[in-house]
């Protein structure tokens, strides 16, 4: 039953394990290999682990809808279409993002290897979670690693009312020596649409500054976007600086769709069910970059984490406006997360834990249990 899910005070805690064995047993029921299945779990893990709760185990009903819809592959064929000794072009068959952004990225970390530094394009995919991920992939290899998507059309460019970027994230992960990796995970837009779900399910309203409505108009609104409204662009706050979040976007829709060959600005096919597919679309299916830097191939590794280390130190210990609130460097606030939710578990709004309730009645799998 639903309830046996939910606790009353509408947030339930789960294990990870818990969810990690559920989330794989809905991949596999939707035909993924194993392999497949556990890997695209492990992604959505990752981001509730992380905090990252939009882009969690709260978007596994999303990925069925895909399916139903016929526009993900379970048994994709991915290929490279070109490459060089650095680069490879990718068309991912259509697959789950979840499956596709790994492969290649470890294709970039490979290439990388053997000559310094690569970059990786794909195109054919869909919705990858979250960045951080797929660039943190690169850190054991005592590499930079980076990672970029476009995404479904949801945000205006600056001084314009139809919606033609998407959130379009962007990450670099930087490994670090005596410290934890820094890790600069971003969407380009003022706030992802994950975010105005999440409020959406609590009943709460979202900032000034996130959203317009169909009008034009600065809305609070969580429901906006399935009226007609849309995302603005990073920096809109105040009117102040929205042209860098618009220019940021950009430049990812550029690299992550029209250099691999995928769907672009408004005819990237969204992920989000109450937009419509795009017609005659310049590329196929959304479009991800990647890129993996060996720290020494420009310095040597000693060097290369001797500063960093220093770096990090000195901001750590910048003056704060607040003592009661330290500097954190990028990256620090999501490793708290994942420390504190490993042993207090991953929390899950009544909303989400009922979605995987009905996944688990569809194919008959055991509901998750909460902790408490």
């Amino acid at each position: 039953m639903v309830s046996q899910a939910i606790s009353n005070s509408g947030v339930s805690y789960f294990v990870e394990s818990e969810l990690r064995t559920f989330t794989e047993a809905v991949f596999l029921k939707m035909g993924c290999s194993m392999p497949d299945a556990r890997q695209a779990s492990d992604v959505l893990l990752a981001a509730d682990l992380r905090g990252v709760d939009s882009h969690g185990v709260a978007r596994l009903p999303g990925y069925v809808r895909l399916l139903e819809a016929g526009r993900v592959s379970v048994k994709p064929e991915i290929t490279i279409v070109h490459q060089t000794a650095s680069t490879a072009g990718i068309n991912a068959g259509g697959a789950l993002g979840l499956v596709s952004a790994p492969w290649a990225m470890d294709l970039a970390i490979k290439k990388a290897s053997e000559v310094g530094s690569s970059v990786v394009t794909v195109s054919h995919s869909n919705h990858y979670g979250i960045a951080a991920y797929h660039a943190m992939r690169a850190i054991p290899h005592n590499m930079i690693g980076w990672s970029m998507t476009n995404a479904s059309p949801l945000v205006v460019p600056t001084g314009g009312r139809e919606r033609m970027l998407g959130t379009n994230p962007m990450c670099w992960a930087f490994p670090a020596g005596q410290y934890p990796a820094i890790v600069v995970d971003t969407a380009t837009s003022a706030a992802a649409n994950g975010k105005l779900e999440m409020a959406e399910r609590k009943g709460k309203a979202i900032p000034e500054g996130w959203a317009l409505d169909r009008e034009g108009e600065v809305s609070t609104q969580a429901h906006v976007l399935r009226e007609g409204g849309s995302l603005l662009p990073l920096g809109s706050v105040g009117k102040q600086a929205g042209h860098k979040g618009y220019a940021l976007g950009s430049a990812v829709d550029l690299l992550a769709g029209v250099l691999s060959g995928a769907g672009f600005g408004p005819w990237v096919p969204p992920f989000v069910s109450f937009l419509p597919m795009p017609e005659n679309p310049p590329g196929h299916g959304i479009g991800h970059i990647f890129g993996a830097i060996r720290v020494d191939a420009f310095r040597s590794a000693d060097q290369y984490f001797r500063a960093i280390d220093r770096w990090i130190k000195r901001f750590k210990s910048c003056d704060p406006v607040d003592e009661s609130q330290p500097v954190l460097v990028p990256g620090e606030p999501e490793l708290r997360a994942h420390e504190m939710r490993l042993s207090t578990g991953i929390p899950l709004t009544k909303a989400v834990a009922g979605q995987l309730a009905v996944l688990a009645d569809r194919w008959s799998l055991p509901v998750p249990v909460p902790l408490r």
